[in-house]
């Protein structure tokens, strides 16, 4: 990280009216993985489609098996200085956005407000056939339940709560239904194959056609869902600053790029914007 490259993202800041655009890279800190930065998830996990699991009730019993075992390292994460430092520049009036494409809620763990969850969050289950929304630790409860003598570990636990565990142990694993119509339940989330709800991407484009700078964090941006953010920013001429481990598919349109650790690089930029945040 060149300080004077540091120096020239606060000075974009300082004018405040940024947007911020966050990414999984901005939880790696907290012990959750990245898809494609340094911890590397996508190179040796794939992850469930909309259209596997709508289609195969075995693929809903395989992915709720694995999702009940990652939850329980996925629900104990906790803020790190990345996340602490956004919520201090949205607190002091230098962040007047926010956007995340992780659905950790981590933003809010740490004190953010008003955060568009492009992809949902984890501690939501949805009914896909009444729409009825529940919270993720009743679920769990009730999977606990239906499933006394389930034990299983996770070796890994990936960017969307799923885990991997002993196959034998996915196929005993009981799932349950929706209490309101015996309906499917699936996590408010947005699958891979699924399209993020209109409603969160108009807001967001709304965000950054008011921003005085769009702040990329933790994103490698190689998906449309992000990056269609960047581009809209770049062609308004809005400036755009990423800090990322990495490239990013974004790179081209920025305005400042620092490449370096968030939960360093994002305490510095509260330091050096002033006491105010």
């Amino acid at each position: 990280m060149v300080t004077a490259t540091l120096d020239k993202l606060a000075g974009l800041a300082a004018r405040g009216d940024v947007v911020v655009l966050s990414g999984a890279g901005l939880s790696t800190e907290s012990g959750i993985p990245d898809y494609r930065g340094p911890s590397g998830a996508a190179r040796r996990f794939t992850p469930m489609t909309y259209q596997t699991f709508m289609g195969s009730a075995e693929a809903r019993r395989r992915y709720w098996a694995r999702s009940h075992v990652g939850w329980r390292s996925f629900a104990g994460a906790r803020p790190n200085d990345g996340h602490r430092a956004v919520g201090r520049l949205q607190a002091g009036g230098v962040v007047t956005g926010i956007i995340t494409q992780n659905v950790d809620g981590l933003h809010q763990a740490a004190g953010a407000s008003a955060v568009v969850e492009l992809h949902g969050n984890l501690a939501r289950v949805v009914c896909v056939d009444c729409g009825d929304v529940s919270s993720r630790i009743e679920l769990d409860r009730r999977l606990e339940e239906a499933n006394p003598s389930f034990e299983a570990s996770a070796v890994t636990v990936n960017p969307d709560g799923d885990a991997a565990v002993d196959a034998a142990a996915v196929e005993a694993f009981h799932v349950v239904a929706c209490v309101v119509c015996r309906g499917v339940l699936k996590p408010d989330v947005v699958f891979f194959g699924e399209s993020v709800p209109p409603q969160r991407v108009h807001e967001s484009y709304a965000l950054v056609e008011k921003a005085g700078m769009l702040l990329v964090l933790g994103s490698s941006l190689a998906v449309m869902s992000g990056r269609r953010f960047v581009l809209r920013a770049a062609k308004l001429g809005v400036p755009v600053a990423i800090v990322n481990q990495g490239a990013t598919r974004g790179d081209h349109c920025a305005d400042v790029i620092v490449d370096a650790p968030l939960g360093t690089v994002l305490p510095q930029l509260c330091t050096l914007i002033g006491s105010g945040v």
